[in-house]
C-alpha cells in the first residue's frame, strides 16, 4: 500500500489551493480529506479569489464548522453558480468522504483564476505522506480496476474544464 500516490491532477488541485489560502494562518490544508471538515479551507480558497463576498474574520471568529461550511457552500451557489453539491454535516466529521471534496474543488478549480506555480507543486510533493492507510486507500487497493475507472473520470472533468492549464492527470509523480 505504500505504493499509493496521490495522482497529478490532486496534486494540482493541492497546489493550487495551498497556493490560494497562503495568506489564511488559520488554513493548513494537506489532503483532501481532513483538511476540509472545519470549513475554514472552503471560505479561504472563495475569499482568496473573492474578497469583496464576505468578511473573513466574522466568519473565522463567529460560527461553527457546519456554519462555516454551509456559509462557503452558500457563497458558491450564489455567487458562482456552484450547486450546493455537499452536505456540512457530512464534510464536518472526522473523515470527510476526499472523492466528494475533489470533486467540489474542481467545481470550485473550474471557475476561479488558476494560476499555479511549480514551487506550489515542489511544496506538495514534499508534504509528508500518511502512514496510516486511510479507508479510501484500502478500498482503492482492492478496486484498482475500478478506482482506475474513477481516476480517468475524474482526469476528463478537470481536463475538460480547464483549458489553461496543461497537466498530464492519469500518471502518478514519483516521490
Amino acid at each position: 500500500m505504500a505504493g499509493l500516490q496521490q495522482t497529478n491532477s490532486e496534486k494540482i488541485l493541492l497546489s493550487w489551493v495551498r497556493q490560494s489560502t497562503r495568506n489564511y494562518p488559520q488554513v493548513n490544508v494537506i489532503n483532501f480529506t481532513t483538511s476540509w471538515s472545519d470549513g475554514l479551507a472552503f471560505n479561504a480558497l472563495l475569499h482568496s479569489h473573492r474578497p469583496d463576498l464576505f468578511d473573513w474574520n466574522a466568519v473565522v471568529s463567529q460560527q461553527s464548522p457546519v456554519q462555516r461550511l454551509d456559509h462557503a457552500f452558500n457563497i458558491a451557489r450564489q455567487h458562482l453558480g456552484i450547486e450546493k453539491l455537499l452536505d456540512p454535516e457530512d464534510v464536518a466529521t472526522a473523515c470527510p468522504d476526499k472523492k466528494s471534496i475533489l470533486m467540489y474543488v474542481t467545481s470550485l478549480f473550474q471557475v476561479l483564476p488558476q494560476q499555479v506555480t511549480m514551487e506550489a507543486i515542489r511544496e506538495v510533493e514534499m508534504l509528508p505522506r500518511h502512514s496510516r492507510v486511510t479507508r479510501e486507500e484500502h478500498i482503492q487497493v482492492h478496486h484498482q480496476h475500478h478506482y482506475s475507472q474513477e481516476v480517468s473520470y475524474f482526469t476528463f472533468l478537470l481536463s475538460s474544464c480547464c483549458s489553461k492549464v496543461v497537466v498530464f492527470l492519469t500518471y502518478p509523480i514519483s516521490l
